[in-house]
């Protein structure tokens, strides 16, 4: 039964509350358990362990194709050679791949020197039926002033490439800037070249013209070979125009194509693009690489638009062409001075009159229905 007095309860004493102190959320979060949360746990347990284990890359033939090809492509000829030396895999790879990275190359680093410089077409790339007409003794007769007076090239073989005009002075200018790649040294520290007197031809030329040819015919061959020869005269041209403008004594106009150290760096051919010389004359004899600032045929430099034209593409298809022309030409009329002759041509009598040459009316009556190419053994001297 209740008191009258009751006993008072006892405060309850709380600590004092800071409004500025932030809120602490103690809250226990809630364990999902469903079942289609724990097969999305299996399933990435599944797809971490699968990624464990494969092997990650640690070396550079680790990477996929694609990703290498595309790496090489970035390189320079000579290192993609030196690559391709290091071990059978990756002389597999390189050679697999090679023209596709080539030609990465060129469009990147020489796409001038690619059009100053084209590749002769192997004659086993023209039409089979050109095949005589391209090889007549006549023709090859025609071409001797591109190929026998050179003491520093070697003639090319008719049977191995295209003998139009096009594709021989392509194989000399690739032959040239191969042997004028050999003799750098000697021009960068000013020594002579040796000399050959007329009419001899020491075993060491010999060797050195062959070993020349055979890096071009590698070069028609290899997409990789001709990238190469490239890379080399590019370095060729800028240490000509920079040790030529080194020794020059005016050196009021600047280096050639306004070379710069920013664009020996670049290690590409754009500086070529400037305004500069042209090279109309083929340096037919060694003693023309002293004078020799750069050489960069096949193209002209229009001033009024500053542009350069470039020989067209379709040059030696058109060289083709010709030659078709002019062999079909010479044979309608190798036929028509044959079936032309009549059966029973005139005897002269000897006897009818003292002049070693036939009468006017003896003439006449020969030359009715007989072409001027016929009658022509009638000369009177």
């Amino acid at each position: 039964m209740p008191t009258d007095k009751m006993k008072p309860m006892s405060k309850i004493h709380l600590p004092p509350v800071d409004e500025d102190e932030p809120l602490i959320d103690t809250t226990e979060a809630m364990q999902l358990r469903s079942k289609r949360t724990d097969r999305l746990q299996r399933r990435q347990q599944k797809k971490s362990k699968k990624a464990a284990a494969i092997p990650q890359p640690t070396s550079f033939l680790d990477l996929p194709a694609e990703i290498f090809v595309e790496i090489l492509c970035y390189l320079h000829p000579s290192d993609v050679f030196k690559l391709s030396r290091s071990g059978r895999t990756l002389h597999r790879l390189v050679s697999h791949h090679a023209n596709f990275i080539a030609q990465n190359i060129i469009d990147w680093r020489y796409p001038i020197l690619m059009k100053c410089f084209p590749k002769p077409v192997p004659l086993g790339q023209v039409d089979p039926e050109l095949h005589p007409a391209l090889l007549a003794g006549k023709r090859q007769d025609m071409l001797n002033i591109h190929k026998k007076p050179y003491q520093h090239i070697k003639s090319p073989n008719q049977h191995e490439i295209c003998t139009c005009l096009t594709c021989i002075l392509a194989w000399n200018n690739l032959c040239l800037v191969v042997d004028l790649a050999h003799w750098q040294p000697n021009l960068s520290q000013r020594k002579p070249i040796s000399m050959i007197p007329r009419g001899q031809s020491p075993q060491w030329n010999i060797d050195l013209v062959n070993s020349n040819a055979e890096i071009v015919r590698n070069a028609i061959k290899s997409q990789l070979w001709y990238a190469r020869i490239l890379e080399q005269h590019l370095a060729t041209t800028t240490k000509t125009i920079w040790r030529t403008h080194k020794h020059d004594t005016l050196k009021g106009d600047g280096p050639v194509f306004q070379l710069t150290a920013e664009d020996i760096s670049t290690e590409t051919d754009a500086f070529m693009g400037r305004d500069g010389p042209e090279s109309f004359e083929f340096p037919y004899h060694r003693d023309n690489y002293y004078a020799l600032g750069s050489y960069l045929p096949n193209r002209r430099f229009e001033k009024s638009t500053g542009v350069w034209h470039y020989y067209p593409l379709d040059q030696h298809s058109r060289d083709l062409e010709w030659v078709a022309k002019h062999s079909a030409r010479s044979t309608e009329l190798s036929r028509s001075m044959i079936t032309a002759v009549p059966p029973n041509p005139p005897v002269l009598d000897s006897t009818a009159s003292q002049s070693p040459c036939p009468s006017l009316e003896q003439s006449h009556a020969v030359a009715q229905g007989t072409p001027s190419a016929w009658y022509r053994h009638f000369d009177c001297g």
